[in-house]
């Protein structure tokens, strides 16, 4: 039988990424909730579905969005972390090619352009979310109006689930192989390292 061990960074890689996977999952189903159910008030009786309850109350909802979205805002951080060599290995590279030194495969342009978006989206998702966290539903004006901050929290989402679905699509060869030896074996850690596409220049 080939031996199925994983390297020890390879696990840390897939166990972080599983958790911003399930986090940002249940992140995103909570806020599909919202964007189709936006209020929870009587209103006087102007909103048909007050009282509505889909699997979950509405304060459930709003507990696991908020508690989720904190889990991918930690999980986030510390998968930057992870993968910083990259993102400054590819920023120098990106930055040369900007200046006509070298060049870029198409395949290493898209993948960038995918990074960038998810990165960006999810900077705005997270900023927005942070704060009707500390502010409430209507906080104070904080650079924008709370109607702004509302409308760009939920198009940054959008934005974010788009590009992470495409994200998921680049390196699904990656997470299945992974995924497949990991469950495939018992835990025998060697120093073979199957590649994360996210690691080649």
């Amino acid at each position: 039988m080939a031996n199925r061990g994983l390297a020890l960074q390879t696990r840390a890689n897939w166990l972080t990424d599983i958790t911003l996977f399930l986090s940002g999952l249940i992140a995103a189903v909570s806020g599909i909730y919202f964007l189709f159910l936006p209020t929870g008030g009587y209103r006087g009786g102007r909103n048909p579905y007050y009282g509505i309850t889909i699997l979950f109350d509405r304060h459930t909802w709003e507990d696991w969005h908020t508690w989720t979205g904190v889990a991918m805002i930690v999980v986030a951080a510390l998968h930057v972390l992870i993968h910083w060599r990259w993102v400054v290995a590819m920023t120098k590279k990106t930055l040369s090619v900007l200046r006509g030194a070298g060049a870029l495969s198409a395949g290493a342009k898209f993948n960038i352009a995918i990074n960038t978006l998810v990165a960006i989206s999810f900077t705005l998702t997270a900023a927005s979310g942070l704060y009707f966290f500390f502010t409430g539903k209507t906080g104070a004006p904080f650079l924008f109006d709370s109607t702004t901050w509302d409308l760009i929290h939920t198009w940054a989402f959008v934005a974010l689930v788009g590009a992470v679905a495409v994200h998921l699509a680049i390196h699904w060869r990656w997470i299945t192989n992974v995924t497949g030896r990991l469950f495939g074996g018992g835990w025998q850690p060697t120093r073979v390292k199957l590649v994360n596409a996210e690691t080649q220049a």
